[in-house]
């Protein structure tokens, strides 16, 4: 993400996208240190969004960016692929 342009309708997205899939990450790690299962399962659920959110970010940074739409498409796929993870994850 670091070569997209510098154009001002991008710069808000991509903060949102930063917030959002760095949000997983320490959200996983609150998660593998959780002391029970329901906070286990709550960190995983706020994952769970968090991936869904940052398909979201990432689909509007390939509308804003066309050029880099298929960059967009792989790091959604991604995303979508944490999102049923963590999916999977919760309802057991």
């Amino acid at each position: 993400m670091k070569t997209l342009p510098k154009i001002s309708i991008l710069a808000p997205l991509i903060n949102q996208l930063i917030r959002s899939a760095t949000s997983i990450g320490a959200n996983y790690m609150e998660a593998d240190g959780a002391d029970t299962k329901k906070e286990f399962l709550y960190r995983m659920g706020i994952c769970k969004r968090e991936a869904k959110e940052s398909r979201h970010w990432i689909r509007m940074i390939a509308v804003a960016a066309p050029e880099y739409s298929c960059k967009c498409r792989e790091l959604w796929k991604e995303a979508n692929e944490l999102a049923l993870i963590f999916s999977s994850i919760t309802l057991r």
